[in-house]
């Protein structure tokens, strides 16, 4: 074996993320797959220094809490700092658990032979200077070191990572300057990072008085990559919630079966994703295609997990810990009790935002504010106790017990405005009452002091989590209560709406289209198959014929052009409606024809199709496109012209459930329109309910010829819910 150079290994880029992935698709590995590695009773450090600054001699020092053995290991020391120094791995007495290479770039790959070789249970490669860089050898070098680990079962996380910690055991398995182990909790969070530094930048909650149980990045992922990590952190009994920063990867459905796993054994995951562009939206041919982008297909994909998505990375540690103190919530309403009258309006302004519920106390509980409250306070909810509880503060031990005790509220708001002492005996206080009621308390701190007193006990503590942002706190209360729902309903049950030979025959239809682009009418006619409502229509090739049509289907009609290089009729100025006799059909059908052979190059036109004019109601566009990683997607949102400019849409995978296609539904901003507004009656739900979910289960059986689809609009009123307008477009 080469002997171990005392020098620093290349790393000028430790902070890797998903575009250096080289392992191929493979199992998930779970707790027992990593626990040698990442729960090591054994550590061998692969060039040991005494040099002050080497990467060697950092790791040793972060490892002298660590509760296992430690063994140095360099050819060129018999001894450092009194310890003994072994010339290679395979001098030691023992196989170890865990070896770390502390070693330059070109020294890696021997070592890692050779621990394969023993058995080793897993390595951790700092070195940089591999597929990151994009060179061919060295992304064939890290190919190589993934191809070691499948074939001897050794795992390998990095290269060009920055290591773990296990607070549990006390091993700080990094060069990097980590938060040092304090005691843990019974609430404690596990961070999985595909980044070294955002891991690192997570893990100095610790120094606030969170209690971190793992903090573990993959760099560059030869082997061990960040699905695995929260596969290992859902079946680690140390780790109550786990906060996962994630950027991508080739095949994130392994991401989707961890979080499966963290579901199943009801862990909270919460992810913060970054690189969240819309990659491939400007190429889309439907608006379907533009508007269901990377980002909502990943959304889509986590919310189908029971993954809890964080949008500011600031926001993660904050909501993880509420996660891993919060027990299941015992009512959907919150209550608000503050010693300020302008923080309880603020508490209600997010409530508002964020939809969560702050009802009012019952008869019995709001007699009991009343009695300890100041006439110029609020018994109600927000509730104002006024600065008085300074000098009584056992006002604030009755108003808080009242409000723990009424079954409206599962969760209880404190803000504090000022940080100052008399809040530490609070926390306590509130602690007492969460743990008695099965509740949980908010802790809220607003003042600019951000670690002022009484904060470290709130995040000590497992029954109080501590927020530093009154937005935030109520962001998390709603993502509480929305996991709470998915969980009572339970799992999911799929039901096919339409025969299995329907998918047969609509495979054959689109076989037939003899373009990229489906006409209008060969898209209506899929539709049918699958029992969406579609408009009647008839072809026409001339004026003559266009009224023709026009009396068969019954004034007023709608004129369109038919054409397959003409997808946005709009733009293109081929559609007139609302036409109402013979002389408009005419001059309709001249006008939307002279505009179609305009368009250059010349459009292959099919004729006009001649529509019965639908009465007014609500547009909405239904939608489906198939994503690169997560196959068919189903996408609801408002429909007309307006759709791209609105944006208000909802993504799901396909198929959908009917209780997955209501929610789709009701999440729209625009969803009030559905229901009745201003006069008008409300959309059969049941109906559109039912479209939305054929559409789904017809995207999903057509998954390998369809590319994208629309229906735009889909019309809907009281007693009618009917597409007018639909494409579909090929593979």
């Amino acid at each position: 074996m080469t002997a171990m150079l005392d020098t620093k290994p290349d790393t000028a880029n430790n902070d890797a993320g998903a575009v250096a992935e080289t392992s191929p698709q493979r199992q998930l590995y779970r707790h027992a797959d990593l626990k040698r590695m990442l729960d090591p009773q054994s550590i061998a450090i692969v060039g040991a220094s005494s040099r002050k600054g080497s990467f060697g001699e950092r790791l040793r020092a972060n490892l002298g809490e660590y509760e296992g053995r430690v063994y140095l290991i360099n050819a060129r020391y018999d001894d450092i700092g009194g310890e003994q120094c072994y010339p290679s791995v395979s001098a030691l007495p023992e196989v170890p658990d865990c070896v770390v290479l502390a070693v330059p770039n070109e020294a890696v790959m021997a070592v890692v032979e050779e621990c394969a070789g023993l058995g080793v249970g897993g390595v951790v490669i700092f070195a940089s200077g591999f597929a990151e860089t994009g060179h061919p050898e060295q992304v064939a070098a890290q190919q190589r070191l993934g191809e070691i680990a499948r074939e001897s079962g050794m795992r390998i996380i990095g290269p060009n990572c920055l290591g773990f910690a296990n607070y549990q055991r006390k091993a700080r398995v990094t060069f990097s300057e980590y938060p040092v182990s304090r005691p843990l909790t019974t609430t404690s969070v596990g961070i999985a990072s595909q980044s070294g530094a955002l891991s690192q930048s997570l893990a100095q909650a610790i120094e606030r008085g969170v209690s971190v149980s793992h903090t573990i990045s993959t760099g560059n992922s030869s082997d061990v990559d960040v699905a695995d990590l929260v596969a290992f952190l859902a079946e680690d009994p140390g780790c109550k919630a786990i906060a996962c920063v994630f950027e991508g990867m080739a095949n994130p459905r392994r991401l989707i079966e961890a979080a499966e796993i963290a579901k199943s054994v009801g862990k909270p995951l919460l992810i913060h994703k970054i690189a969240t562009g819309e990659i491939g939206a400007a190429a889309a041919m439907s608006h379907t295609g533009s508007l269901a982008g990377s980002d909502a297909a990943y959304r889509a994909a986590f919310r189908r997990a029971g993954v809890i998505v964080i949008d500011d990375f600031e926001a993660l540690i904050e909501a993880a810990c509420f996660f891993a103190k919060a027990p299941p919530p015992k009512a959907e309403g919150v209550a608000v009790v503050a010693t300020s009258g302008g923080a309880a309006i603020m508490a209600a302004d997010k409530a508002e935002i964020h939809g969560v519920p702050l009802p009012q106390p019952s008869p019995s509980v709001r007699a009991i504010l009343e009695a300890h409250i100041p006439d110029f306070g609020s018994a109600n909810n927000p509730c104002d106790v006024t600065a008085q509880v300074v000098n009584n503060p056992e006002s604030l031990w009755a108003c808080g017990e009242a409000l723990m005790s009424d079954s409206a509220f599962g969760a209880v708001v404190v803000p504090q405005p000022v940080a100052f002492a008399p809040h530490t005996p609070r926390i306590g206080a509130f602690s007492e009452l969460s743990q008695k009621h099965g509740k949980i308390t908010c802790n809220v701190t607003i003042s600019e002091w951000l670690q002022g007193p009484a904060t470290q006990e709130a995040e000590e503590n497992a029954h109080v989590a501590q927020f530093r942002s009154m937005t935030r706190c109520f962001a998390t209360l709603a993502q509480w209560q929305q996991r709470d729902a998915r969980l009572r309903r339970g799992a999911r049950k799929l039901e096919r709406l339409t025969a299995t030979s329907v998918a047969d025959e609509a495979a054959e239809l689109i076989r037939r289209a003899g373009n990229t682009v489906l006409a209008e009418s060969e898209s209506k006619q899929v539709l049918d198959l699958y029992g969406i409502p579609v408009v009647r229509e008839i072809l026409a090739q001339s004026g003559d014929e266009a009224v023709a049509a026009a009396q068969k289907v019954g004034y007023p009609v709608v004129l369109k052009v038919e054409s397959v290089d003409l997808p946005h009729k709009t733009e293109a100025g081929v559609i007139r409606l609302n036409l109402g006799n013979e002389t408009e059909v005419r001059k309709a059908y001249d006008e939307v024809m002279a505009n179609a052979n305009k368009v250059e190059p010349q459009p292959r036109i099919n004729g006009v199709l001649v529509q019965p004019m639908i009465g007014a109601g609500v547009e909405i566009m239904v939608g489906a496109r198939m994503d690169p990683l997560f196959g068919p997607l189903i996408v609801v949102g408002m429909g007309g012209v307006l759709v791209e400019l609105l944006k208000d849409t909802a993504v799901e995978l396909a198929p959908v459930t009917r209780d997955e296609a209501r929610d789709m539904i009701d999440g729209l901003k625009g969803s009030r329109l559905l229901q009745g507004f201003r006069g008008s009656k409300p959309v059969d739900m049941e109906v559109l309910v039912d479209v939305v979910c054929r559409l789904s289960e017809m995207v999903s059986d057509q998954r390998e010829l369809v590319a994208e689809l629309d229906i735009n609009p889909l019309i809907c009123s009281e007693n009618r819910i009917i597409a007018v307008d639909a494409l579909i477009v090929r593979t």
